[in-house]
């Protein structure tokens, strides 16, 4: 689950060693609330070899420190690691939860989003990328998210992530997913997404072109689109077609959509029947290595009694 995921990578930062967490290297004063271990409240004699908070953040920053963070750390790495110096208190009271407005668990093995993520009642942002998720129950989604990743996991199926969504998501990401068209083209209107700006459905394998613009259409807010990587990118008036279609969109499959792209395609909205349900692949093959040529069978005399070897080859694409 996310929640055990989480808890797993909290381990793996060391945030109660030192210089992070609780210990007798804390500042007696620090924060004004907390005393070191083994003093009592009230109490005002100084502690030995305590290090202050700048101290204690030198030893993190610092790249010739031995406590000093990787240069390839990420931000949260860093993020959490400075809180642990600066207010540990948090990390033993569970706390943390209510601090943390941005979420990265990539390439973590998860499986399920749990209800225990309910427990993060400021996160804004919510990157999944590179997991084992096929489904999303939105109900164990806390309601301040907005931005939701999910590129490269196993989706197949929105219903049960549409069922009660973020309110205020503004992005949501379902590349290299196992989408289906038509069958779920129905949770992509504003009644789910009401304040959604970007959507990323790209190398999915939506086909119908028509049913998925009639309910993007209904998207208000959306400026931001990418569907490349779809059968339904193959048809030649893909890009004009949706271009004419939302006027409201800037920019299509990572490319700026201009005034004079507009003025280009514009009427062909209107005439849907351009927009063929069907393409056609035609693969031309120059050069096989390893293969023998036919004309080494042109050599053999009509009489001749050498056995004569057919072979044959086939190539397969995947689509």
């Amino acid at each position: 689950s996310l929640s055990a995921a989480f808890r797993e990578y909290l381990g793996h930062l060391g945030l109660q060693d030192f210089p992070c967490g609780l210990g007798s290297w804390n500042k007696s004063c620090l924060n004004g609330h907390r005393s070191p271990r083994g003093v009592q409240p009230g109490q005002e004699e100084a502690v030995l070899d305590e290090e202050t908070p700048e101290v204690l953040l030198e030893l993190l920053r610092d790249q010739h420190s031995p406590w000093a963070l990787p240069p390839d750390c990420s931000p949260q790495d860093r993020l959490l690691k400075e809180v642990a110096v600066l207010a540990p208190e948090l990390f033993h009271s569970s706390k943390v939860y209510q601090v943390l407005k941005s979420l990265r668990m990539v390439d973590k093995g998860v499986e399920e989003v749990d209800e225990g993520v309910l427990r993060f009642q400021q996160l804004e942002e919510l990157i999944l990328s590179a997991n084992q998720i096929s489904r999303v129950t939105s109900a164990n989604l806390p309601r301040t998210l907005k931005v939701l990743e999910l590129c490269c996991n196993t989706v197949g199926d929105l219903q049960d992530l549409c069922s009660q969504p973020p309110p205020e998501l503004q992005h949501l990401g379902l590349g290299h997913n196992r989408l289906c068209g038509p069958s779920q083209d129905r949770f992509l209107t504003q009644d789910f997404w009401p304040n959604l700006i970007s959507l990323d459905l790209s190398f999915n394998n939506l086909t119908d072109l028509l049913g998925l613009v009639s309910q993007l259409c209904s998207l208000q807010k959306l400026r931001i689109l990418v569907l490349q990587g779809n059968p339904l990118a193959l048809i030649p008036t893909y890009r004009g077609f949706l271009v004419d279609s939302l006027p409201k969109l800037c920019i299509l499959d990572d490319i700026y959509v201009g005034s004079d792209e507009r003025q280009q395609f514009q009427g062909l909205a209107s005439q849907p029947e351009l927009s063929r349900s069907e393409a056609r692949v035609v693969v031309s093959v120059g050069e096989m290595k390893g293969v023998p040529g036919p004309s080494a069978l042109q050599l053999l005399d009509l009489g001749s009694e050498a056995p004569v070897i057919t072979c044959s080859y086939f190539v397969t694409y995947e689509f």
